[in-house]
């Protein structure tokens, strides 16, 4: 039955392939009993040299680092008592915003608001554009006044998380175990393209395509994460069967925080990314890459899509939105 629902759900995504929207794409399904299927086409690089798409090669999972590795992280240390979710950021870094300890905002977010993005802080910020020096980039994070907005969807948040990590641990975000299919960068096998970056001067292939995180060394909180089809649909198993998180930490991923969002992730809301056809009990999370994990857990079902859809170049309309959700609501209606 799983694979005749990756054969039929892989149909919106073969399409995208073929006539040229992405380079290339992989479809991921695997049940709570652990029964998994996989479709791949296209490729994986059409530049510099074309290079066909397999089932091992390393996608840039982008934003998706920040449920699989951040969130995760972030639950367990919560777990263990190293950290309270409720209690603010500044219990791991005493430093934040260390010259305006009365009155910066910043001072006051708490881990819970960082992970469901519950704070005034900006979406995005080129801080690449600061310097790469990855230690003094730290310290302009930590020191900035953040301009003040609502509650937005922000990359801000999971790197102050990662810096919190590393204070409380006192190890890098890349050292921790990840299990099979999933690494920090370089990873230890083939690599699908991203972008030609103008900024660096080459295709990211094996380097992470996100701007702000390549400065900030490779592994910070919001985005660096590599995985392969295999890696990411063991980490929605792990959720699904129980084996890669705690019930309580299941439970507050899957607990909704602020609108449509839990710590870390996204529930089902009209129009979400994830189709129409799932449970109402459905996480999930995309990557600007082009990558995506959702986990239906009134089915026991989870998928992901991975894609290439930066590459050669983020400007030109690839309509991942749209095949994000058709891949989903195919899923679910193959499914049954």
């Amino acid at each position: 039955m799983i694979d005749e629902t990756a054969e039929q759900a892989f149909a919106p995504a073969g399409e995208a392939v073929a006539s040229g929207r992405i380079p290339g794409a992989a479809l991921g399904i695997v049940d709570a009993e652990g029964r998994r299927a996989v479709r791949v086409a296209g490729m994986a690089a059409l530049l510099p040299q074309p290079e066909a798409l397999t089932e091992d090669h390393w996608f840039d999972l982008a934003s998706v680092s920040k449920v699989i590795a951040t969130t995760t992280m972030i639950l367990k240390l919560a777990e263990e008592g190293r950290l309270g979710l409720d209690r603010p950021l500044t219990d791991a870094i005493p430093d934040l915003r260390q010259y305006d300890v009365a009155g910066a905002a910043e001072r006051r977010l708490t881990f819970r608001d960082c992970l469901a993005h519950r704070t005034h802080l900006p979406a995005v910020e080129p801080i690449y554009t600061y310097g790469d020096d990855p230690a003094r980039l730290r310290a302009f994070v930590l020191q900035r006044e953040w301009r003040h907005g609502p509650p937005v969807y922000s990359d801000i948040n999971y790197i102050l998380l990662g810096i919190a990590i590393e204070r409380i641990t006192g190890r890098w975000l890349s050292d921790w175990p990840l299990g099979p299919g999933l690494a920090y960068g370089p990873p230890p096998g083939p690599a699908v393209a991203t972008e030609a970056c103008t900024w660096r001067g080459s295709v990211m292939k094996g380097e992470v395509h996100d701007e702000n995180a390549w400065a900030l060394g490779g592994a910070p909180g919001h985005a660096g994460l590599f995985g392969t089809i295999a890696g990411v649909l063991g980490y929605g198993q792990g959720l699904l069967d129980g084996s890669g998180a705690s019930p309580a930490m299941i439970a507050t991923m899957r607990t909704p925080v602020h609108a449509n969002r839990t710590c870390g992730w996204e529930k089902r809301f009209p129009g979400w990314h994830g189709g129409n056809a799932c449970s109402a009990e459905t996480i999930g999370h995309t990557g600007f890459t082009g990558t995506g994990l959702w986990i239906d857990f009134d089915r026991g079902l989870a998928w992901t899509l991975l894609t290439n859809r930066v590459h050669p170049t983020r400007h030109r309309e690839s309509g991942i939105g749209e095949l994000r959700s058709a891949t989903g609501n195919a899923v679910i209606q193959s499914w049954g």
